[in-house]
């Protein structure tokens, strides 16, 4: 079957934000606009748990009122398909961005008006920096007291190093917000109300100064400098191409269609990005949107494709997207509930029908497709065939986790994946009643199946299960959905940290493994040199023996012990990280050497080497925000340097205040009780994984107390 749609009709996009920026209220406002439903549900109407928006329909989205997991819709625009995945704001489920991200071709990066660049936006930025992905930016809830356009921008430019181009600046703001110049077209758009259905009328530049009449300085500056905007706006945008640029310089004349060519250019490349404003939940601003994601964002495979890897995350080549060329796809996410598994996947390149039988080169297995699913949100609508550019569910794959590559079985190929970020927090977890004790090991193994931020282990001394996760609402969120999606109901015991351990000082030491029993016995000697690495270095190992003193066939014995040793230090057990252990000298035994003993002897080098050099516990520092009312600043200050804690930063956000810093996790359990209390329940925080840090000496046995008592 052809194509129904060329490929260059085709926008795969995300909305991305900071929490409550308003992605998914945008969502619903472009599904309303492009025809796909009838009716507007806002997000602050669904708390009542009886409706939902089309992106957030899990009991535990309405509930809270914030997007828990991405959600897939597709649309149509002025001729264009476009699908759009809304994704999460809260910092404990950025892997969600993460995997959209991914396999997404280009975003809409949505601010908050009033509050600007937030720390989830940062850390969206630089997830979007990482996979190449092209942005627009969209400055929304121009109607509230203290919306500032030019912050917002200056905060993109500034704290993002974003080269930021005005394609549309604000008519007004809070109350007086009315509308938006387009400083592309030379017009400016005036709305005649705030209903979904509302017209605009669309006036000249230079009428604009006659129509209106702001309160604010600001507001009426920028329509004072209207004329100057739009030049700035043509030349940054112009100079990506010469011709033009000389001829805007030498006559003032310009090609419409050439400037929306040049930005399109600029934007695609990551060399402009460019800024929108409106408010979506007053109903403005959101078709220009959506005339700016046909024109400005790359269709499938205009940025390039996808890169192919070796099976050490080497970069061969590249996968383009086209049609004609073996099926390849990569999994990005995987949902599991009571009727099956779904598997969404992007298609890079190839067609994939119902029937086939793809191999996931991950882990060697084939998979047969059976049926294939466009997704809405929460529905599922079957269809036959998918191509290059599309995104998809596979239903009932059984090997296929998030990550995983699949491709024609005779044309193997491994394709870049994603990264995902190691868990911060642990619980213990038990079922509620005998009935579920068989049902638990397998609901949380759907659960860590489909959230690759989550980690499942048993503790060896206690025979607990652990589950570890991002923050203390993705855990909590994560034993409920297992309770309303799979039935089986659990409890979660309190948190813990995940502490690391380090070296503290540079240990040769040597160790010698002799064991006589009768008949043949064991004997090993190494010596070996352990050294702190830089952080994030994580463990090298390096074998600097000559001579023949240990026989090359020992050597991944020693290596293979360095591993597992690493894994329990010697403080209290933590996994210890970036080191350096060289193995410099050794003695062996023609009969009574063997693997088993340079394996043993290693093991016992390695502990007594770290317990010599005095090591250090390290604990996951946080890197906190909190917004209240300038009143509460000195409680809250206060408290941040009595759970040892920094202030980096502080200063004014619209009418509020914030605070920025550095804060151990351990010590930011239970925080918003405080935060509530503090500030009469206005504040507001978020928090995300930093560093790991050292822990100061006389704190170790009593943050070690606290740990086991939490066990």
């Amino acid at each position: 079957m052809a194509r129904k749609k060329s490929l260059q009709l085709y926008r795969n996009l995300g909305i991305i934000a900071h929490i409550d920026a308003g992605k998914t209220t945008t969502t619903e406002r472009i599904l309303y606009y492009t025809g796909r439903k009838h009716q507007i549900v806002d997000v602050h109407d669904t708390k009542d748990g009886k409706g939902s928006t089309t992106t957030d329909y899990l009991e535990q989205e309405r509930k809270r009122g914030i997007t828990i997991q991405s959600a897939a819709v597709s649309t149509e625009w002025k001729g264009h398909q476009i699908n759009l995945i809304d994704t999460p704001g809260h910092v404990d489920f950025t892997i969600e961005v993460n995997r959209s991200l991914r396999v997404l071709d280009g975003a809409v990066v949505v601010f908050d008006g009033v509050a600007g660049v937030e720390p989830q936006t940062e850390t969206n930025w630089r997830l979007a920096d990482q996979y190449n992905v092209p942005r627009l930016c969209y400055v929304n809830k121009m109607d509230r007291i203290g919306a500032n356009f030019e912050h917002c921008v200056k905060g993109i430019r500034e704290r993002l190093g974003a080269n930021v181009l005005l394609c549309q600046v604000p008519l007004g703001s809070h109350d007086e917000f009315i509308g938006m110049a387009d400083l592309v077209a030379g017009v400016g758009y005036l709305w005649k109300g705030d209903d979904k259905d509302s017209p605009w009328d669309t006036v000249p530049l230079s009428e604009i100064a006659g129509r209106v009449n702001f309160t604010a300085a600001g507001d009426r500056a920028w329509v004072e400098n209207l004329e100057k905007l739009r030049q700035e706006t043509l030349e940054y945008a112009l100079a990506m191409d010469d011709e033009a640029f000389d001829r805007l310089i030498e006559t003032g004349e310009f090609d419409p269609e050439v400037l929306k060519a040049c930005i399109r250019k600029g934007c695609v490349s990551g060399k402009l990005v460019p800024v929108f404003c409106g408010s979506s939940y007053r109903n403005k601003g959101v078709q220009q949107l959506l005339d700016g994601v046909i024109d400005y964002l790359p269709y499938p495979g205009e940025n390039g494709g996808i890169a192919l890897v070796d099976e050490d995350g080497h970069i061969t080549g590249d996968q383009g997207v086209v049609d004609d060329a073996p099926a390849r796809a990569l999994a990005f996410k995987v949902i599991n509930d009571q009727f099956g598994t779904l598997t969404f996947c992007r298609i890079y390149s190839g067609v994939i029908s119902k029937g086939d039988t793809l191999l996931n080169v991950t882990r060697g297995k084939k998979e047969r497709i059976g049926r294939i699913v466009e997704v809405q949100a929460n529905a599922t609508k079957e269809i036959d065939e998918v191509r290059a550019g599309d995104i998809c569910a596979f239903v009932s794959l059984k090997e296929t986790e998030t990550g995983d590559s699949l491709s024609d079985p005779a044309h193997p190929a491994l394709l870049e994946r994603m990264r995902f970020p190691d868990p911060v927090i642990s619980v213990s977890v038990e079922p509620k009643s005998r009935h579920d004790v068989d049902k638990l090991s397998t609901a949380l193994y759907k659960m860590v199946k489909a959230d690759p931020s989550l980690r499942l282990e048993v503790d060896k001394e206690t025979g607990q299960t652990v589950l570890k996760g991002m923050g203390e609402l993705h855990l909590e969120v994560t034993i409920d959905r297992m309770r309303t999606e799979l039935g089986v109901d659990a409890n979660m015991g309190k948190p813990k940290v995940s502490f690391r351990e380090a070296f503290g000082r540079a240990v040769e030491h040597t160790y010698t493994h002799k064991k006589q029993s009768g008949g043949s016995g064991q004997f090993a000697e190494v010596t070996m040199v352990f050294e702190p690495g830089e952080t994030g270095s994580g463990v090298v190992f390096s074998d600097e023996i000559v001579g023949g003193r240990v026989p090359r066939e020992y050597i991944p014995a020693v290596e293979h012990a360095v591993d597992v040793e690493s894994q329990e230090g010697q403080v209290a057990g933590y996994e210890v990280v970036d080191f350096k252990a060289r193995l410099i000298d050794g003695k062996f035994h023609d009969v009574d050497s063997s693997a088993l003993a340079f394996e043993i002897a290693t093991r016992q080098c390695f502990r007594e080497a770290q317990r010599l050099s005095k090591p250090k516990l390290l604990e996951p520092v946080m890197r906190l925000e909190v917004v209240m009312e300038a009143d509460y600043l000195g409680d809250v200050i206060g408290d941040i340097n009595r759970r040892r804690g920094t202030v980096s930063d502080q200063g004014q956000k619209g009418t509020q205040a914030f605070v920025q810093g550095f804060v151990p996790l351990a010590e930011m359990f239970g925080y918003i009780n405080f935060l509530r209390s503090a500030t009469r329940g206005r504040g507001t925080f978020t928090m995300e994984f930093d560093h790991y840090e050292e822990v100061p000496a006389n704190l170790v046995d009593t943050l070690m107390e606290k740990e086991a008592k939490a066990k």
